[in-house]
């Protein structure tokens, strides 16, 4: 059976439909995973949504995704991304990028190999090893896949472990910037919602960062602001924020990037994170942007379900590999 690290993915249901002659008929269902309860699967399809019943699988397996993104295509996306959370201290080897923060979020303190780096496999292997030592870091290298797959093989024979999963998520900005739906939860007399966009971020939209990230070094502040197109989501309630996000346009202007859509627990289920995400749609649309893409963990199951309902889907995956101590 499936499980919530399936979500996201490509999946096959085959469910019991009746009963024809005394045997079982069953339906095959082919789409990918937006929901899993104990109940309940819910797949994305080429005819809409589908809901089914637990009782009713028979059998549900992950399947291998539709089509794979080309290597140029998984290359532009890790460099917009790269440009998108920009580590302070940087170096190369070959293509490769060398990444550094003060120990801050693993992406930026990470090695992305992507492109050749001018040496075999190992010796470059050996030669990140090396550079984070020499910035009294642990080595950690992003593995973009199926890219990087040779990269994660050498990594697994030298015993490096993994983080979670994390999918890199893309959607076109037309579908982001759809009028929204009725907001699910809503407070009833409470006071309509205000997005605002700053190009820098405020005290409290850095305490809220902060929170979530647990806390911010200097490297830190550098990573969030050190981007020439960037927006700092703000959503507000009765002069209350409730809910803050980070867009970024790079890649040569065809990407949003989104990262850091947190709402306040308190306000969480009232359609704000779809607000904030939105409203930052439509500043990338009108600063020339096409297309949106986001990282979230794949065992995230509540905000990849909410990703794959505004139109996103996944491009790829990464791991982030970390070498033993």
């Amino acid at each position: 059976m499936l499980r919530e690290q399936d979500l996201g993915h490509r999946i096959v249901v085959r469910r019991r439909v009746g009963v024809r002659g005394g045997r079982p008929v069953y339906s095959d269902a082919l789409g990918e995973l937006v929901e899993l309860t104990e109940t309940h699967l819910t797949l994305t399809t080429r005819q809409g949504r589908l809901r089914v019943p637990i009782a009713e699988v028979h059998r549900a397996k992950r399947v291998p995704a539709a089509r794979r993104p080309t290597a140029a295509a998984m290359v532009e996306l890790e460099l917009a991304a790269d440009e998108a959370w920009p580590a302070p201290v940087r170096d190369r080897l070959g293509d490769w990028l060398l990444r550094a923060a003060d120990g801050w979020t693993g992406r930026a303190n990470s090695a992305l190999p992507v492109g050749d780096p001018d040496r075999p496999l190992p010796a470059a292997l050996d030669a990140v090893e090396r550079w984070y030592a020499g910035h009294s870091q642990p080595a950690m290298v992003n593995t973009p896949l199926p890219l990087a797959a040779p990269v994660g093989a050498e990594l697994d024979r030298r015993g490096w472990g993994s983080r979670p999963p994390v999918l890199v998520q893309t959607a076109p900005l037309a579908t982001l910037v759809q009028p929204a739906p009725a907001d699910p939860g809503g407070v009833v007399g409470a006071a309509s919602p205000v997005v605002e966009l700053a190009a820098a971020p405020s005290a409290e939209w850095l305490a809220v960062a902060a929170g979530r990230k647990g806390g911010l070094p200097d490297a830190a502040r550098h990573v969030l602001t050190a981007v020439d197109q960037i927006r700092f989501a703000h959503v507000y309630v009765d002069g209350a924020l409730v809910g803050v996000g980070r867009g970024t346009v790079t890649g040569r202007g065809r990407w949003l990037g989104l990262c850091l859509i947190e709402v306040l627990p308190a306000a969480r289920r009232q359609g704000h994170a779809a607000r904030l995400i939105r409203a930052l749609a439509g500043w990338a649309v009108d600063a020339g942007a096409t297309d949106a893409f986001l990282q979230v963990e794949q065992s995230n199951a509540g905000a990849v379900a909410l990703y794959r309902r505004m139109g996103f889907t996944t491009h790829h995956t990464y791991l982030t590999r970390v070498a033993p101590h």
